[in-house]
């Protein structure tokens, strides 16, 4: 497997559900991750502009391959309402063959 086809784990977070549930749709819309799981209600502590924050955010994890996480990322900020939205990726050291290769499968676009 080339290390573009490797699987990763990207983490965003977002303000509230609603932009949680349209950057879900369209990454999946978007065969850029193949499956999108939405976690609601987490407190994120931050420094931010010197200061120490508390927001309550929603967390996405979004199952895909590196060689789409460039497009992801741009995507995603592009719909973003954060000026600096966390999209970070984690690989995937290791899971169940058939998962991975579901997932490598559904990120890929279709074919005519």
């Amino acid at each position: 497997m080339s290390s573009a086809d490797e699987a990763i784990v990207v983490l965003m977070t977002a303000a509230n559900g609603e932009e949680a549930a349209r950057l879900a749709d369209l990454l999946i819309g978007a065969h850029l991750a193949a499956c999108v799981q939405i976690l609601p209600e987490i407190e994120s502590v931050y420094r931010w502009e010197g200061k120490i924050e508390r927001q309550a955010e929603t967390l996405l994890l979004a199952k895909t391959v590196r060689s789409k996480f460039e497009e992801l990322e741009r995507e995603v900020r592009a719909l973003h309402s954060y000026d600096t939205p966390e999209i970070i990726a984690l690989p995937i050291v290791t899971g169940s063959a058939p998962y991975l290769a579901w997932l490598t499968e559904n990120v890929k676009l279709p074919t005519a």
